[in-house]
């Protein structure tokens, strides 16, 4: 285009932009956008700050296009697209809204070239058209960007958004990314000063960052408040730390107590050391991978219902196995603990086996409903949806579980069994079939912990194997046969092992925590919370 024409069409947009309406609007960006191949360099930056002052949402994304290479002139009618390679020829789209044009041979497009000065001046833009955007959650998003480049061309633009910003979240993140500039560029001490504290009243490892990073170079009184503001944040991010591994053990505790619920019944009520318990787990966690395939071949809309579905099934499997297990194998080694042991744990080989002969050896895919997946901030923490699913629902089963021991029949049953077995029997209580409800019960409950467990780990036939150590941990340390001992240990275990990993790490944290429970026995031999009665104490 002839560069009179050039300025024809610019004033044209000019004049369209006083034009009121979205459509004078529309025709401006136009305008502008067909202005855009001819001329120079310099007419080229003068569109593409012409683009920015319409703040039509569209020209972002044309501009993104310009400075990745994309944005090419369609000869044959005269029309700006954005292109990418598609076989051998391109595929083009519009190059404002998008709308696919089909494809066309290279030699019919003309590439609209950009330098490098044209690019700084396309991010200029876009972030002009972001800082100013009409839409709140846009400003938010590009003042963010803005305090992680902290790009010091930027302070102009920055000041004229804050003039004109209504919204407080939006403003406070705008002026902790000016004060992240501030201490970029050369300005007074006062406004150094007060960026040194709007950074470190913000608290996190970014600001940390940047504080740290303006140290080397500042003035004296700077350099003071830097190091007072460091140390500040330190302190700060320190607490958050503690409190981060307070949740990670938490987390690990629900995950243990899951583990070892189930355990606590059958080893406390029956004195059954249960290698198989961990097989059990496996179970569940294969009973809710079988759902989710149902689910995603036939019934795909119900995906997010999978758990609720997986959960009762896994119980009934988990239960049946564990009633199948203890009628079959373990009522005939009552008092012969060497021998129950051995036998699980020829069980717990031929279960993996068949596990592996069905589902293959290869870790099987567990999806996480969408009510389950992501994650939040709560002040310096973050917390995972699936890891807080699971504390509720580790908390919830022993609420069940408690109600079930304390409030009805079989409850007392399995109480009396616990505490005086041939008293029980003598009183008309079937020792045997409480054995086996019990059992089943243990089972049950281990099969909805495999549930749980696939989304947060992976669901292979080695699964149960990285617990069973761990459940017969906390059981013993909780004291054998009794909930509330389980709860507490589960969850001081699950915290203390995540203050030692960072220092003793994973391994020898395991290690340190197991020669704990060893002296821990030597006083206490029942645990924290022994049980009473008479043949308990005897």
């Amino acid at each position: 285009m002839h560069p009179i024409r050039l300025i024809l069409t610019l004033l044209l947009a000019l004049l369209l932009t006083g034009a009121p309406g979205a459509l004078a609007q529309a025709d401006t960006v136009e305008a502008l956008v067909r202005a855009l191949p001819e001329g120079g360099y310099s007419e080229r930056e003068k569109v593409i700050f012409a683009l920015a002052e319409t703040g039509d949402d569209r020209v972002a994304r044309l501009l993104s296009v310009l400075g990745e290479g994309d944005l090419y002139l369609h000869e044959a009618d005269g029309r700006v697209v954005a292109a990418r390679r598609s076989g051998e020829g391109y595929a083009i789209s519009d190059a404002l809204s998008g709308e696919a044009l089909g494809t066309v041979e290279k030699g019919a497009l003309e590439k609209i070239r950009v330098n490098n000065r044209l690019r700084r001046a396309i991010d200029g833009a876009i972030a002009q058209l972001t800082l100013m955007s009409p839409r709140a959650p846009v400003r938010l998003s590009a003042a963010r960007n803005l305090l992680k480049t902290a790009e010091p061309d930027a302070l102009d633009l920055l000041d004229k958004a804050l003039a004109r910003e209504s919204d407080a979240d939006v403003r406070r993140v705008m002026e902790q990314a000016r004060a992240a500039i501030v201490l970029k560029t050369e300005t007074s001490v006062e406004e150094q000063l007060a960026a040194v504290e709007m950074l470190a009243e913000r608290g996190d490892r970014e600001a940390l960052a940047m504080l740290t990073g303006a140290l080397a170079g500042a003035a004296p009184p700077v350099q003071s408040a830097l190091r007072s503001g460091i140390a500040s944040v330190e302190r700060r991010l320190a607490l958050w730390d503690a409190l981060q591994n307070v949740w990670y053990g938490l987390s690990l505790g629900s995950v243990l107590l899951l583990a070892a619920i189930g355990l606590a019944i059958t080893f406390g009520v029956m004195g059954v050391i249960n290698m198989a318990h961990g097989e059990i787990v496996m179970l569940g966690a294969y009973t809710t991978f079988a759902v989710q395939q149902v689910i995603r071949t036939s019934f795909p809309g119900l995906f997010d219902y999978s758990l609720a579905i997986a959960l009762p099934l896994a119980f009934l499997i988990a239960a049946l196995v564990g009633i199948a297990i203890e009628r079959g194998i373990i009522r005939w080694l009552y008092g012969r603990p060497l021998e129950t042991l051995l036998a699980t744990w020829g069980l717990s080989l031929v279960l993996q086996q068949t596990v592996r002969t069905i589902f293959g050896p290869n870790n099987r895919e567990v999806g996480n409903p969408a009510w389950m997946s992501g994650a939040f901030e709560l002040g310096g923490l973050s917390i995972t949806w699936n890891r807080l699913w699971i504390v509720a629902f580790a908390l919830f089963v022993f609420a069940v579980l408690l109600a079930v021991l304390n409030r009805t029949q079989l409850g007392l049953q399995m109480r009396a069994v616990t505490q005086n077995r041939r008293m029980a029997s003598a009183m008309g209580i079937r020792t045997p079939w409480v054995d086996a409800m019990t059992f089943g019960l243990g089972s049950g409950i281990a099969g909805m912990a495999g549930v749980a467990l696939s989304q947060i780990d992976n669901v292979s036939p080695n699964l149960g194997q990285s617990y069973i150590i761990d459940s017969f941990m906390v059981v013993v340390f909780g004291g054998v046969g009794n909930l509330w001992g389980t709860l507490v240990g589960a969850f001081t275990l699950g915290v203390v092992n995540k203050f030692l990993e960072p220092y003793a790490g994973a391994v020898l944290g395991k290690i340190l925590i197991l020669v704990f429970i060893i002296l821990f026995i030597q006083r206490r031999p029942r645990g924290l919370f022994a049980l009473k009665g008479r043949a308990v104490d005897a």
